[in-house]
């Protein structure tokens, strides 16, 4: 299978590429407390932006707001949503290629805004990320019981967690060459999902079933575009859509996974503008095509549909793909979508192992956490930084008592607003980083990289984000739904985050960045030039040596 996003040229210039900066002729003096290798390539980072984006909430959990809003709610919100998540990557791209460094988005607020902005949203996105990591452990299990439930749990368990401890230690190439194969096999899942829903939708099938858009019309028997949630009517279809929008907020990722990497990105000015620019199209085709196809294949109201969600039937059993096959007498391909998912589910946790580890890292680079978390292996790894992170994983333990399990559900419910909240920062840090730019007459057509409709994107960006996070529960403000565990999951974060911010501000008199002196990480940005300038002069001795040959 070809990368289309990758040239011949990337190609080539990646096998060429050096492994590790000892490799190049000329020394080049790393930042001083940041370790880090840039060892990712390419195709990596262009396959950690699709890892991040595509989960098994694109191919089971999306059902639930299918049964909600309806087919037609369900793919106009999640296109409305992607328009948002796109002005977060314009935002992101616009910083992180100007100035790649080790956990940007966080270092930026506390470089733009104020220390204490960057306390909170690095505490945030931490807690975040290390809380998926037991829930991605579970889910594993779970979707194990798709075919049998006789495996034991707790060995289950610590294969996962010794694979996370290998794939994250040795090197960052083992992680992103890990997460090149196991992204590439979501994205092929989500395209050949998408073709299945054509090939089916027009004929071929074992029924000879033309369905079409047939769930898409007003019927009592094959359903309705806009259905009805909570109330009847115009308010009802509305509250369905709300709905879908609900879970596109908390579905659909990607940039922050891109930006992530920023501090280990080989050609960090030449590969990151790709990988950003690439959101564009995987948005398009993984989730505006993908909320079409799910509410093309089955109906909103479809019985197995209903009973699969209300059961909470393992693995594939709730995806409404297999829902569908098994309706058209299609015995294999169920099978090979819940083994797909068991991936998909190994490199989300996998993600989000590397992402807090960074995350935490970056607090230390700017005094936020212990400074023991500083140190780095010979290969580049924030080993103290990966062990905190892994500790996250043993509450997946917690399953092993039933009743237990219901714990770890509460702390993912707990973290459902902070990716919300952390787009929010983002997007603010933006509109500081713009200014900044404009008072120190910095044109930003000398950026690396200048994206589109700014500072529009980050206006737009921030009012969407920041308004969602505390939309997100709204159901318990409805008459007769009132109900204090679910406002304290919904809520918590919401409280938390600002209570962080002025717990910093307070303790330590944290002032507010003044734009018109800020730096913009001059002294990493010069080391980063070097290094490119250092690459370039590799790439050109190697390109004589072999014109002389």
């Amino acid at each position: 299978m070809s990368l289309s996003w990758m040239s011949q040229k990337d190609v080539e210039d990646e096998k060429k590429a050096p492994d590790t900066m000892e490799d190049f002729p000329i020394e080049v003096d790393l930042r001083p407390h940041d370790q880090t290798h840039r060892n990712l390539k390419n195709r990596h980072i262009q396959l950690i932006g699709i890892g991040g984006t595509i989960g098994t909430a694109l191919f089971v959990q999306i059902g639930s707001g299918l049964t909600k809003g309806g087919p037609a709610s369900l793919f106009l919100a999640f296109t409305i949503w992607c328009t948002f998540v796109m002005a977060i990557n314009n935002c992101l791209c616009e910083m992180v290629t100007y100035m790649p460094i080790t956990s940007p988005f966080v270092r930026f607020a506390d470089h733009f805004v104020d220390p204490a902005l960057g306390f909170c949203a690095g505490i945030n996105f931490f807690i975040f990320q290390g809380i998926l990591i037991p829930f991605e452990i579970v889910a594993f299990n779970i979707i194990l019981h798709f075919w049998t439930d006789k495996i034991p749990l707790p060995a289950v368990i610590v294969i996962l967690i010794v694979s996370y401890i290998l794939l994250n230690i040795f090197t960052v190439k083992y992680y992103g060459e890990s997460e090149f194969w196991l992204a590439l096999g979501k994205a092929i899942l989500a395209i050949g999902l998408i073709l299945f829903t054509f090939v089916t939708m027009v004929g071929g099938n074992p029924l000879g079933d033309v369905y079409g858009f047939r769930f898409w019309k007003s019927s009592v028997v094959d359903g309705t575009p806009f259905a009805e949630y909570i109330e009847t009517g115009s308010l009802g279809r509305f509250l369905g859509f709300l709905a879908c929008l609900i879970q596109a907020s908390f579905t659909i990722a990607g940039p922050d996974y891109v930006a992530i990497a920023a501090g280990e990105a080989e050609k960090p000015r030449k590969i990151l503008p790709k990988a950003f620019n690439g959101v564009l199209y995987r948005l398009t085709t993984f989730f505006v095509l993908g909320s079409l196809c799910i509410g093309i294949v089955v109906p909103y109201n479809d019985s197995s549909l209903l009973r699969a969600l209300s059961d909470a039937r393992p693995g594939a059993g709730s995806s409404p793909y297999v829902i569908a096959m098994q309706r058209m007498g299609i015995p294999i391909l169920p099978h090979i979508v819940n083994a797909v998912l068991l991936t998909a589910v190994f490199s989300a946790g996998n993600s989000y192992v590397f992402c807090a580890s960074r995350t935490l890292f970056g607090l230390a680079l700017e005094g936020k956490a212990p400074k023991f978390l500083l140190y780095c292996s010979k290969g580049g790894i924030p080993l103290y930084c990966v062990g905190f992170s892994l500790c996250f994983s043993l509450l997946s333990f917690l399953q092993v008592s039933n009743n237990s399990a219901v714990v770890l559900q509460w702390f993912v419910n707990l973290v459902t607003a902070s990716q919300l909240l952390n787009y929010a920062i983002i997007a603010f840090t933006y509109l500081r980083f713009h200014s900044a730019l404009k008072a120190q007459s910095i044109g930003r057509e000398t950026l690396p990289h200048a994206s589109f409709w700014q500072p529009f994107s980050a206006y737009y960006a921030l009012f969407g984000t920041f308004t969602m996070a505390f939309v997100g529960g709204y159901t318990v403000f409805l008459p007769g739904r009132w109900d204090v565990p679910s406002f304290f999951f919904s809520y918590t974060m919401c409280i938390i985050t600002p209570a962080l911010f002025i717990y910093w501000k307070l303790r330590y008199r944290s002032k507010w960045a003044d734009i018109s002196t800020v730096d913009f990480f001059q002294a990493e940005r010069d080391k980063v030039d070097k290094y490119e300038q250092s690459l370039g002069m590799k790439q050109d001795l190697m390109d004589s040596t072999i014109k002389a040959d």
